[in-house]
């Protein structure tokens, strides 16, 4: 194992980890953390050791844990992505889906468990409906269905919908099939507010197997009439990469698909993470989405994963998952410029705009060779005149980083977890962390959901923003000066 090391020594505040017993009701209330609140006035302590013990919790003073609801059977598998409707987080598991009651941040409850495996269960929910993505292949649709290869014509994947009207108890109502499945979805709300749309990333076609043929250079657009959404069906299959997209090299991934969109409905725009390429799109036809943009990082990019618009829409941050989310990125020897996010600044009118790379940003600290580390989900904080994003790192744990200077992004705020072995690799940490209505919210894939609470006066105007209604991928637009 390499030994790492720091150029400097980091400020840091070691909270022992809260020790909290297994929910044995869906209504049971969540233990708060034991984490020990660190006045903003006190200096933290300086640490020996940059990098913590297992499970040991280290942060900056002004953001800390104030609750966390542990994984329980049958929803032990990993968990994934994370929606917001009122007074509730929608939290998905590859087993399915759990959605907590967070109208107590500091003790949410769980409202319902469902069972229903497919991996990953990216989620995502409007009114009364709630959207899984299935991108393992099933033998049927299903929530009893097993494992079946990709290889038989027979086999399922793609979009599951759920009528969730009734918290308590959401009801499957509907399923769509979509070619290669659906590793993730982009609710788009539609113009005339009769339908929304779910633009349906997935990748890697293979000859043998039927519903996923290569080239793969497309997308799956759904339609959902939101009066009958048992309607729900394919309607367009537009081609993004005519041309072909980046045909990889030995260190980026080619191009056989989108990994992720996140639209920005209220712009007409949308920006496509598509492994081997970053792609700029004019949504305004929500039924023929067209690239008018594109760019590749043949140096430092391996895995084009997410996006994040600002709040004006004139900067774009990409994610390159380095490793996959499966390896350890965060260290002395992959460096600053890899695993990072790059920013992008976003210039000129309609067909003629363009994305300019400014700058990486990535985790100013190292951690252990036993911990998968790599850039992954975040969303905006809604601050008024500044661009500052809390992102999820895997064991990396959480940043809340400022990148309204597009060239020098900086971090404000972290969070994080020690390894979960001290000895061997073993995968784990914070699969999305996103802000909302004044708390941060951080699904972690083995140890739960974690409820954050930062205090920083750089952040507090986000205070002034509440929504009703959010899917992070169908970026909201906020008042801004």
């Amino acid at each position: 194992m390499i030994r790492l090391h720091m150029p400097r020594l980091r400020q840091i505040r070691v909270v022992a980890l809260a020790t909290t017993g297994l929910l044995v009701a869906s209504a049971l209330a969540a233990p708060a953390s034991n984490a020990q609140a660190v006045p903003q006035s006190a200096p933290a302590a300086a640490a020996t050791n940059t990098i913590p013990g297992v499970d040991e919790i280290v942060s900056s003073p002004n953001l800390r844990q104030i609750a966390n609801v542990p994984k329980v059977a049958p929803l032990d598998a990993t968990n994934s992505d994370i929606a917001f409707q009122g007074k509730y987080a929608f939290a998905g598991n590859y087993n399915g889906f759990v959605i907590y009651d967070i109208s107590r941040p500091s003790a949410p409850t769980v409202k319902a468990r469902v069972l229903c495996p497919g991996s990953q269960n990216d989620i995502s929910v409007h009114g009364d409906l709630l959207f899984l993505s299935t991108d393992s292949s099933r033998s049927d649709d299903s929530c009893n269905s097993t494992t079946q290869g990709a290889d038989v014509k027979g086999s399922w994947e793609g979009i599951k919908v759920f009528d969730i009207k009734d918290k308590a108890n959401p009801r499957y109502i509907k399923s769509v099939e979509t070619a290669c499945g659906s590793h993730t979805h982009t609710l788009v709300p539609g113009k005339d507010r009769k339908a929304v749309y779910l633009y349906v990333s997935s990748y890697s076609p293979r000859a043998e197997f039927p519903d996923c043929q290569p080239p793969h250079d497309s997308i799956s657009i759904i339609k959902v009439p939101l009066k009958k959404p048992t309607d729900a069906a394919v309607v367009a299959t537009p081609n993004l990469f005519p041309d072909g997209g980046f045909p990889g090299s030995q260190s980026g991934s080619a191009t056989t698909g989108c990994h992720d969109i996140t639209a920005y409905p209220a712009k007409d725009l949308a920006a496509g993470a598509c492994m081997g390429d970053g792609i700029l799109l004019d949504i305004k036809n929500r039924e023929a989405p067209r690239v008018i943009n594109r760019v590749r990082d043949e140096v430092n990019f391996a895995f084009w994963h997410s996006a994040t618009f600002n709040n004006a829409g004139t900067k774009v941050v990409f994610t390159d998952e380095l490793g996959g989310g499966g390896a350890a990125t965060c260290n002395e020897a992959i460096g600053p410029n890899r695993g990072a996010d790059a920013i992008y600044d976003i210039s000129g009118r309609g067909d003629a705009r363009k994305m300019t790379f400014r700058s990486y940003y990535k985790i100013p600290r190292n951690n252990a060779d036993t911990e998968n580390c790599v850039a992954h989900n975040g969303s905006l904080i809604p601050v008024l005149g500044k661009d500052i994003m809390v992102q999820a790192w895997y064991q990396g744990g959480i940043s809340v980083w400022d990148f309204t200077d597009s060239a020098k992004p900086k971090e404000i705020a972290f969070w994080e977890r020690g390894p979960l072995s001290a000895d061997t690799f073993v995968g784990g940490g914070t699969w999305s962390a996103y802000y909302y209505n004044g708390h941060i919210y951080s699904n972690d894939m083995v140890k739960g959901l974690d409820v954050l609470e930062l205090n920083d006066w750089r952040t507090w105007s986000a205070n002034l923003t509440r929504y009703q209604e959010l899917n992070v991928q169908t970026q909201p637009s906020y008042l801004g000066w």
